[in-house]
């Protein structure tokens, strides 16, 4: 059983709050504030799984993935372009349990052997894809989380988003096997991020809006209060 699975989809507010230093254009994020404190903000919200970019793209290291593992007990995803089982192992040597593998840099054939990999060491495959065909080669999509990014990982994420990419792929992310779709980058206020779990969506993997929003709780609470909305529509007869 995938810890980071059965976490996301258990809680309340099924988010993914992620560390990261840069954006894509290389603009800080953290604003001065070190990595223990941003941490420390997304468990005070009861943040289910929290992501790590140790990227270089954007600023990171492993040694943010081992002192946030250290210093939480939530679920952590490594992202990084992994490529190669021996960056599988070390993933779980920092204490990562899921790890980001993301299809369109990887050959076709190299997919089933990561995703084996990370099965075997204890981890969840984060599959991040952009089309169907990708999503219909993924291994094992049981026991994986399929995400779909918004953004184009060929102009180092560099562009708006297309939130309608997720909504056009969740039919054939629900028909891939995937107990657990996810929703990734470029999702920014929290009418988007309601938008997103309103139509169906497991989870959601939110960065850069979380960490240059003003106050953290008022985007939750707005957050809550629109999921509340479109529920007491859904019920209404």
């Amino acid at each position: 059983m995938s810890r980071f699975i059965e976490s996301l989809r258990a809680a309340r507010r099924p988010l993914v709050m992620e560390i990261k230093r840069h954006d894509g254009d290389g603009a800080d994020l953290l604003g001065g504030r070190s990595v223990a404190e941003v941490l420390a903000a997304y468990e005070a919200v009861d943040a289910p799984c929290v992501s790590v970019v140790t990227g270089r793209w954007f600023g990171g290291t492993e040694d943010m993935l081992r002192e946030v593992a250290e210093r939480t007990d939530r679920p952590v995803l490594q992202k990084d372009f992994i490529t190669r089982r021996d960056q599988v192992a070390r993933a779980a040597d920092l204490g990562a349990s899921a790890v980001l593998l993301t299809a369109g840099l990887l050959p076709r054939t190299s997919m089933p052997v990561l995703v084996e990999a990370c099965l075997s060491a204890g981890l969840t495959p984060f599959v991040e894809v952009t089309g169907e065909a990708e999503i219909d080669a993924v291994p094992h999509a049981d026991e994986c989380v399929i995400a779909v990014n918004n953004k184009d990982i060929r102009t180092r994420e560099r562009d708006a988003g297309d939130i309608g990419r997720s909504l056009r792929l969740l039919p054939a992310l629900v028909r891939g096997g995937t107990r657990c779709p996810v929703s990734a980058s470029g999702i920014g206020g929290p009418a988007v991020a309601a938008r997103l779990l309103d139509a169906g969506y497991a989870g959601l993997l939110v960065g850069t809006s979380l960490l240059r929003t003003g106050n953290l709780d008022d985007y939750l609470s707005e957050l809550d209060g629109r999921l509340a909305d479109a529920t007491a529509v859904e019920g209404t007869p």
